[in-house]
């Protein structure tokens, strides 16, 4: 499978995570190409660190403006009723809980929810960024998008970090190119579905992890297009 189909596969799980109403937060990459398949009989209020909320799709070439960007500096759209404010308010409204869900990409999962997407140790890094804030509320679900390993072949799904942490115990859903896992605060990383035509062994030689199978399982969903 192309990355571009890997890409594209966990996108359209991820977009069945958005709900009516709510309040979400997105990272660059698939979380933020999951919300253009939000589906039209759903309102969902999308905020950006830097201090929009209600975010459109990306612009047509005619409707771009170079003022008006997310937190990772691309251009944007705003939708009638949005508005904009502060970064110490935006990051207020992320550390008391006021966003529903948090979907963002990691460099290592630990199987107790222990999140590692802000650095590599003796590689250059700007800074923490936002990050550390965006999972420190446990009002809001923190939903990972990423593949199953690296491009070294390492897991990514692992029983520690290895990393510097960005947060402890925070991960809800981590949706992957093999299958969808969740970490309950008081259970194990539990396998909830799989990709049709992959077995167990598939999923379990690319996990560095022992984990749960749900007496639930089931293919993996996709939204409807």
């Amino acid at each position: 499978m192309s990355v571009k189909d890997t890409r594209a596969r966990i996108t359209k799980r991820a977009a069945l995570e958005f709900e009516d109403g709510m309040y979400a937060s997105l990272g660059i990459g698939i979380p933020l190409l999951a919300s253009n398949y939000i589906s039209p009989n759903l309102v969902v209020h999308l905020h950006s660190e830097n201090g929009i909320l209600g975010l459109g799709p990306f612009p047509l070439k005619e409707e771009v403006d170079a003022d008006l960007i997310n937190a990772g500096k691309q251009t944007v759209t705003i939708f009638p009723g949005g508005c904009f404010f502060s970064s110490d308010n935006s990051f207020a409204m992320i550390r008391a809980g006021h966003i529903h869900l948090t979907m963002l990409g990691a460099m290592q999962v630990s199987k107790y929810g222990e999140l590692a997407n802000w650095m590599i140790p003796r590689k250059k890094a700007k800074g923490m960024g936002g990050a550390m804030d965006s999972v420190s509320s446990i009002k809001t679900k923190v939903v990972v998008t990423m593949l199953h390993c690296t491009k070294a072949n390492e897991h990514k799904i692992l029983e520690k970090c290895m990393m510097p942490l960005t947060g402890k115990r925070c991960v809800g859903p981590i949706i992957m190119e093999k299958a969808m896992f969740d970490i309950h605060k008081k259970k194990e990383l539990t396998r909830i579905e799989l990709w049709e035509g992959l077995t167990v062994e598939d999923s379990q030689k690319s996990t560095g992890s022992a984990f749960a199978i749900s007496p639930h399982l089931r293919p993996v969903q996709q939204v409807a297009i």
